[in-house]
């Protein structure tokens, strides 16, 4: 995208859309505003003159702390248990 719309070259980049429906419907249920915040995106990128692959994301607590909702607690833990169980996975 970068490339086709701005002609800029940039590092092996892709953002995955990672959001779990039911868990995002629960916390959206919760807080609609939260929408904003959902942690859905995991980015996977080639790190500058290593070739080694990074792959990142978002805490889902980030969620309740950014919001004070303690409601969304349960939501963001098991969010942040799923998310964590897939990174680990990993090679």
């Amino acid at each position: 995208t970068l490339k086709a719309k701005l002609d800029k070259d940039f590092t092996k980049y892709v953002i995955l859309g990672a959001c779990n429906p039911p868990l995002a419907f629960r916390a959206l249920s919760a807080v609609p505003e939260v929408g904003l915040l959902l942690p859905c995106n995991v980015t996977v990128y080639e790190e500058a003159g290593s070739g080694n692959t990074i792959v990142s994301a978002m805490d889902p607590e980030a969620m309740v702390e950014l919001t004070g909702r303690r409601e969304l607690a349960p939501v963001a833990q098991e969010a942040r248990t799923k998310l964590l169980a897939a990174l680990e996975a990993l090679p």
